[in-house]
C-alpha cells in the first residue's frame, strides 16, 4: 500500500470507501494521513525492520495504519480483533511491537493485554474521545487519541523511506501462533515484491478497478488484495462486516469489478430468498476470487450458474511457500481442483519423503516460492522444512491429477478451517485438560454446511464424573472464558477412553473419521 504516485496523479480520487457510512478517503488524504503516522513512528524511535501492531476492526483508520509501515521499512502485525487479552499479549510480545494502534471498541481488551507488554511505548486509540486510560507517569506506556496524536506531525514523507510489509500470524500446531517474517530488501516503498507483481497480473489489477472487500483486514488475503488495489490506483469498498444482501447491493451501487470472498459467503448469498438475491445488477463484476477454505463443489457450481465464468480460485498460505490457481473453465474441466501450481515447485510425498504416483494422496511440500521464517521461533521454522532445508510444508494433503492440477484431500496437522479462518486444535486441547473434570481431550473439525467445518471436542471425563449436557455446557463456557470464540468447540461429546497409541500420541483420526462418514475426502 503506497499511495504516493496516485496522490500525485489522482489526489481527489477515492482510495477507499467505508461501506456502512459511505465515508470516502481520497488518495491525497491517505498520503497525508500515512505520512503523519510515519513521522510519529519515527519519533517513537522505530527504525527500519522494527515492529508495531494494529489491533482493531475494519474502520476508516485501518488502511493508513498499514500504509505508514509500508513506507518506513517497518513490519506491522495486524491482530485478529476477536482475540482475548491473553492471546493479544502473546502476539504483541512475540512480535516485539513497540507501538499499538487500536480502536475504542477494542480498548478494554487492548488495555488488559498491554499490562503484559512492557516493550510497547505508546498505544494510539481511534475515536478515543474521553475513554483514554491514564498514561504511566513513570516513563511507561503512553495512551493517545489517534487523530490528536498525529495532528502536529508533517504531511510530507519522512526523509528515510523504505519498503515495509506485514508480519502476520499463522496459528500453530503447538497452540501458539507464529509470525511469518519475510526478508525486506533495502528498497524504496514503491518497490513491488515479486509475489504481488505476479498476483497483479493474474487478477488484472488496474487503475480503474473497483474492489469490494467483505472480510476482516487482519487476514492476509483481504489485506494483500486491498494493498494491490491501492498500488494500482483503484478504489476499495471496505465492509465493516459481511452481510450477504448488503454485499450484493454494494456491487450494484459502486459498479464493483473485482472482489475476493470465502466459500461461507457464497453459501449465505445462495440462501437468500430469490427476491433479494436476484434484485441487484451484478453485471459490472469481472473477477470474483475465492480462497482461504475449500469450497464445496455444488456451491461453486451454483455460483458459476449465477455469476457466470468469472470465478477464480487459488490455494496458498501466509508463508508464501507456493501458489496454485485456476479460472472457471479450468475448474469445470477438473472439478474440485484448487488449481495448477504457478509459483513455487510442488512435491507430493509419502511419510518416507518419497514422491507418490499421480492421483495418489500425499503431503504437499514446496520448494519455497518466497523466503520466510517464523519470527523468534527457530524450532518451528525448522519443523516446517525438510531435513535438508530445501522444502517447506504447512501440513496439507492432496494429489495431482494427470493434467497437473492439484486437489486437496486432508490436513495432516488436523487444522480446522471454519468460515475461512484457520484454527489449530492443540490450543483448545491444552486448555481443556486443565479443567478438573477432564482427564483427556481431543479437538478436531467436523462437517458444517455453512462454514465448511466446525470445532468439535471429545472428552474423557475424570473417574467419578458423569457425562451430561450440563457438563458439556460447563466446558464450553470454560473455553469461552479463555479463548477467542472461533477456537471454542461448538459441541462436545464424551467417551470412556480416548484412543492413544503406546507412545502416548492421540490417534485422533479414528475419532474424526466417524463424523466424516459419507464424505469422500476429509475436506468439505
Amino acid at each position: 500500500m503506497y499511495p504516493s504516485r496516485q496522490a500525485v496523479l489522482h489526489s481527489s480520487k477515492p482510495a477507499f470507501i467505508m461501506a456502512s457510512t459511505g465515508e470516502s478517503v481520497t488518495y491525497g488524504e491517505l498520503e497525508q494521513r500515512s505520512n503523519r503516522l510515519a513521522h510519529l513512528l519515527r519519533a517513537q524511535g522505530l527504525q527500519r525492520l522494527d515492529h508495531y501492531a494494529v489491533f482493531m476492526e475494519n474502520n476508516n483508520r485501518f488502511i493508513e495504519s498499514c500504509v505508514a509501515g509500508e513506507r518506513t521499512g517497518l513490519y506491522y502485525t495486524c491482530i485478529n480483533s476477536f482475540l482475548t487479552a491473553q492471546e493479544v499479549a502473546y502476539i504483541v510480545n512475540n512480535s516485539e511491537a513497540q507501538v499499538m494502534v487500536t480502536s475504542v471498541s477494542r480498548l478494554a481488551v487492548a488495555r488488559e493485554a498491554l499490562l503484559q507488554c512492557p516493550k510497547v511505548k505508546m498505544c494510539l486509540v481511534v475515536d478515543a474521545g474521553s475513554s483514554l486510560p491514564p498514561s504511566d507517569s513513570h516513563g511507561g506506556l503512553v495512551w493517545r487519541d489517534f487523530a490528536q496524536a498525529l495532528a502536529d506531525f508533517p504531511i510530507t514523507p519522512v526523509s528515510d523511506e523504505f519498503v515495509g510489509t506485514a508480519m502476520l500470524y499463522s496459528s500453530g500446531t503447538t497452540g501458539r501462533p507464529k509470525g511469518v517474517l519475510r526478508p525486506l530488501e533495502v528498497q524504496p516503498p514503491s518497490h513491488v515484491m515479486p509475489l504481488f507483481a505476479f498476483l497483479n497480473k493474474l487478477w488484472q489489477c488496474e487503475e480503474g478497478m473497483i474492489y469490494l472487500s467483505p472480510a476482516p483486514l487482519y487476514h492476509s488475503a483481504p489485506l494483500a488484495n486491498v494493498s494491490m488495489v491501492i498500488r494500482a490506483g483503484g478504489t476499495a469498498i471496505i465492509m465493516e462486516h459481511f452481510d450477504p444482501k448488503q454485499y450484493l447491493s454494494l456491487i450494484a451501487k459502486y459498479r464493483v469489478t473485482h472482489s475476493q470472498l470465502v466459500p461461507t459467503m457464497f453459501s449465505r448469498m445462495l440462501k437468500l430468498p430469490d427476491a433479494e438475491r436476484l434484485a441487484f445488477d451484478l453485471s459490472s463484476l469481472k473477477i470474483a476470487i475465492h480462497a482461504a477454505a475449500p469450497c464445496p463443489a455444488q456451491v461453486k457450481e451454483q455460483m458459476i450458474a449465477w455469476w457466470g465464468p468469472i470465478i477464480h480460485e487459488y490455494y496458498g498460505a501466509t508463508e508464501g511457500l507456493g501458489f496454485a490457481a485456476c479460472d472457471t473453465p479450468e475448474w469445470q474441466a477438473h472439478r474440485g481442483t484448487v488449481g495448477k501450481v504457478l509459483f513455487g515447485e510442488l512435491h507430493v510425498l509419502d511419510e518416507q519423503m518419497q514422491p507418490v504416483p499421480k492421483g495418489q494422496s500425499g503431503e504437499i511440500w514446496f520448494k519455497a516460492g518466497a523466503a520466510f521464517e517464523y519470527f523468534n521461533d527457530p524450532a518451528r521454522t525448522a519443523e516446517s522444512r525438510s531435513e535438508d532445508g530445501s522444502m517447506c510444508t504447512v501440513g496439507d494433503m492432496g494429489y495431482v491429477d494427470d493434467d497437473g492440477f492439484l486437489h486437496l484431500t486432508d490436513r495432516s496437522t488436523f487444522m480446522i478451517i471454519s468460515g475461512g479462518v484457520n484454527i489449530y486444535p492443540q490450543e483448545c486441547e491444552n486448555l481443556l485438560v486443565t479443567h478438573p473434570k477432564v482427564a483427556d481431550a481431543a479437538v478436531f473439525g467436523i462437517p458444517n454446511e455453512d462454514f465448511g467445518e466446525e470445532v468439535k471436542a471429545v472428552i474423557e471425563p475424570v473417574a467419578g464424573v458423569t457425562p451430561s449436557p450440563e457438563l458439556a455446557q460447563e466446558l464450553m463456557a470454560f473455553c469461552a472464558q479463555n479463548l477467542a470464540h472461533m477456537k471454542c468447540p461448538k459441541s462436545i461429546d464424551f467417551t470412556d477412553q480416548l484412543p492413544r497409541l503406546p507412545t502416548g500420541k492421540l490417534y485422533k483420526r479414528v475419532l474424526r473419521d466417524a463424523y466424516w462418514a459419507g464424505h469422500k475426502t476429509r475436506i468439505v
